[in-house]
């Protein structure tokens, strides 16, 4: 589409107007209510030419050949400046202005050298300047865009999820045998109640009769196995929720260098915080009796920081409002230092 040559608000500056020659705009700019000669403005004479680099010239064509003619450029660019024709669907002289870029006049395109605000970037599907040379400023190098650096709450890196995996298992280790050790007694009873349904389940079975008729029962099978798990919950409890609270570390997360801290703050989380970030992963223990459900939440919790970004945090991190990170170490004092009352907040890591 193109635009009759004659005089028009400049989209540049709508409080000036200049003429538009059915190519570009030509002749000094003149207030927006000023009257306007007919027909074009008297030519200017034209300045010296200064010296320039090539790469700002546009001598070298888009092939790189030196001397080839220029190819126009994308708005904002300097003249000449040798880049590639516009893309698919643009219409020269007036390439699609982004938003938040000054909008031309109803019905015209945008002219050539319209200028972007302050660091605005270029518009996706813009191509790449030529081989050797320079985007103009605030424009990504041949489309690139440096990744975010990864993130390090309170200037503390975040751990990894091996190392909490790994930390996990040796803290399922202790709580294991403790247990084994606390509920040895009433393991050995549940075997006693439960044995003599199977071996009754396994002889019919062998001998190809499906009935339940007649099986064996027991009453105290699940009174033995609540116990067992309500057992095996409150010595995990025990044995984590104190530890995170005061220091941030169990002793497999202190083994493997790592700590929980306060989202917000980078301190320790406290008694009430930590209480309620065991509840989310410990309580389901509780529900192991129902078909394993209490199992399938807890892997489920264990392995959501695989796909949680950017803090990797676990849904019972995301309740309590915590972060896992690196434990710092600790820094030994200066020497000749006076302050003694100083106290190092971060744990020791292995």
């Amino acid at each position: 589409m193109s635009v009759a040559p004659g005089w028009y608000v400049d989209p540049a500056d709508p409080a000036t107007q200049r003429y538009w020659d059915g190519g570009g705009w030509i002749g000094r700019a003149l207030p927006a209510d000023a009257p306007t000669p007919e027909g074009p403005p008297p030519p200017e004479p034209e300045p010296e030419p200064e010296p320039a680099s090539p790469a700002v010239t546009g001598q070298v064509s888009p092939a790189g050949q030196p001397g080839s003619p220029a190819v126009p450029g994308p708005a904002g660019t300097p003249a000449g400046a040798g880049w590639p024709a516009p893309p698919p669907g643009a219409s020269p002289p007036g390439w699609p202005a982004p938003p938040g870029w000054p909008a031309p006049p109803a019905g015209q395109q945008p002219p050539p050298g319209q200028q972007a605000p302050p660091g605005q970037q270029p518009p996706p599907g813009w191509p790449a300047p030529p081989a050797g040379q320079q985007p103009p400023p605030g424009w990504p190098p041949h489309g690139y865009v440096h990744p975010a650096p990864p993130p390090a709450p309170h200037g503390m890196q975040l751990a990894g999820l091996g190392t909490r995996l790994v930390a996990r298992l040796i803290d399922f280790a202790i709580v294991f045998g403790l247990s084994a050790v606390a509920c040895f007694w009433l393991v050995w009873q549940l075997i006693e109640e439960i044995t003599p349904i199977w071996q009754e389940a396994w002889r019919r079975s062998m001998a190809g009769d499906t009935s339940t008729e007649g099986l064996p029962t027991s009453d105290r099978s699940g009174t033995l196995t609540m116990l067992i798990l309500l057992i095996i919950a409150v010595l995990w409890a025990v044995y984590e929720v104190p530890a995170v609270g005061r220091t941030g570390q169990t002793f497999g997360k202190r083994v493997m260098g790592i700590k929980v801290v306060a989202l917000e703050s980078g301190k320790p989380v406290g008694g009430n915080r930590s209480l309620r970030r065991w509840n989310t992963f410990g309580l389901p223990t509780l529900l192991w009796y129902c078909c394993g459900l209490g199992l399938v939440l807890q892997l489920f919790d264990a392995f959501s920081p695989v796909v949680d970004r950017p803090l990797q945090q676990a849904l019972h991190d995301k309740r309590a409002l915590t972060v896992v990170v690196r434990a710092p170490r600790d820094t030994p004092p200066t020497p000749g230092s006076t302050d003694n009352d100083s106290t190092p907040t971060g744990g020791t890591a292995p």
